[in-house]
């Protein structure tokens, strides 16, 4: 019989020490695996012995691994219509009124603002304070039909932002219910907003339960409020999406960050301090 054991490559003392070391950013013990034997088989031992020439490496490589596409507001572009989708709590409201922000202070947009949020009196209360503050006006519909008239009414602005109430990825009742609002004809890109506070495996769940929408992209909230940020290389690597923002904190707009691939690999694994990286 043959020895698989023996035909099988053993870790280093040198990629465990990668291993662990990409594991203290938050990224998963087989992703962790993958880059750091990418970085001992390119690497020097010198290169491997210097902190900012490994964290260079280690950001390039993550930054392959991730797909990002931002929101095109140049002119003469068609009507964009962005509903903003996913579990309770993650912040799609606060979300949706950055982006509104952006449109109109940066790209000079107009912007008109829908809610299908019925479940909570709340939310819809605070969109449409949202709607007051900078001038744009605030739909609440609570049936496709309703939509559809409120999309068209709407048919002369240039960006149509939709608010939904949250949904458990578990609950398949709920989610079904969102799609029928959103009919291919009516051109809605679905972007799916995740909390970077959630555990990997609701992540995980949440992007497959939230793809019977046909999502577009997705959107990463909360960074601010976690010490590491591997969580979103791990999801992005089961997520057919691309990112298409990220926010990181709560202030309207500011806390929007427009993103590449190499911000997004930066807040994986950030700079070492001293690094013009």
């Amino acid at each position: 019989r043959v020895d698989i054991s023996a035909t099988v490559k053993k870790p280093t003392r040198t990629e465990n020490t990668l291993v662990n070391m990409l594991e203290s950013y938050g990224i998963s013990p087989e992703t962790a695996q993958i880059v750091a034997d990418l970085a001992a088989d390119a690497l020097s031992e010198e290169d491997l012995a210097n902190q900012e020439q490994l964290v260079a490496f280690f950001q390039e490589i993550i930054a392959g691994f991730i797909q990002v596409s931002p929101l095109d507001f140049t002119e003469n572009q068609p009507q964009k219509r962005i509903a903003f989708v996913g579990p309770t709590g993650v912040g799609k409201t606060t979300t949706l009124a950055k982006l509104a922000a952006l449109c109109i202070g940066k790209f000079r947009q107009t912007v008109a603002l829908i809610t299908i949020d019925t479940y909570r009196i709340a939310a819809v209360e605070q969109l449409k304070v949202y709607g007051e503050i900078m001038g744009l006006p605030v739909d609440v519909v609570l049936t496709p039909h309703q939509f559809k008239k409120a999309i068209d009414n709407h048919r002369d602005k240039d960006v149509i932002l939709i608010d939904t109430a949250g949904r458990s990825p578990r609950d398949k009742m709920s989610i079904e219910e969102l799609a029928t609002f959103f009919a291919e004809d009516l051109g809605i890109e679905k972007h799916l907003v995740l909390s970077a506070g959630t555990r990997d495996l609701e992540l995980i769940e949440a992007v497959s339960h939230f793809q019977k929408l046909n999502l577009d992209k997705t959107i990463f909230t909360k960074i601010d409020e976690c010490t590491n940020l591997g969580v979103i290389l791990n999801t992005q690597l089961s997520n057919p999406t691309p990112l298409s923002y990220i926010t990181n904190g709560q202030r309207v707009p500011e806390d929007l960050l427009e993103i590449d691939r190499e911000t997004v690999a930066k807040l994986v694994i950030p700079p070492t301090q001293g690094s013009a990286s």
